[in-house]
């Protein structure tokens, strides 16, 4: 059986994510318009070499998924529209949620940007991001002692030309 490390702050940072989707949801309600503020579920996942985030979006298509990595922090925002065939005479009951979304993810684990680093994949309504690790190799430095230079040395001071003087 392995034993896994505690960590103490990670269930008060799932709860402090937990409350802000609540109240999100809470105030999405109120919002007012078509357009209302929802907050896709995400389940975030870790391995050696990535970070992998797996968010729910059903009926959202590509073009509407803006995902973006800031130094910490990875950005997730879209729109999942309305069906435009519905009418509101129509619907009897909409639970399922539209609008705009916006999610900032802080990332504990150092990651690396760029090109082929951090991908992004939506399928069967499922967006998969993978974001590289940043490498924690350790770099064997070598120690050696310090090159020893020659001192300055004063220049030595010109021969004396012995002239004789006539008398």
């Amino acid at each position: 059986m392995a034993f896994l490390k505690w960590i103490p702050f990670k269930d008060l940072l799932f709860l402090q994510e937990r409350m802000t989707r609540v109240f999100d949801e809470a105030l999405s309600m109120y919002s007012g318009g078509p357009e209302g503020l929802w907050s896709p579920p995400t389940d975030i996942l870790e391995t050696d070499s990535h970070i992998i985030l797996k968010v729910e979006l059903p009926g959202v298509k590509m073009k509407d998924i803006n995902v973006a990595v800031k130094g910490q922090e990875l950005i997730l925002a879209g729109t999942k529209k309305l069906a435009k065939n519905l009418k509101e005479e129509q619907c009897h009951r909409m639970e399922s949620a539209h609008g705009t979304f916006r999610r900032v993810f802080n990332l504990t684990t150092e990651v690396v940007g760029g090109k082929g680093k951090v991908e992004a994949t939506l399928d069967n309504g499922i967006l998969e991001i993978r974001l590289a690790k940043a490498t924690k190799k350790s770099v064997k430095v070598k120690v050696a002692p310090k090159a020893k230079t020659k001192p300055k040395t004063k220049a030595k001071p010109k021969a004396k030309s012995k002239i004789k003087e006539k008398k």
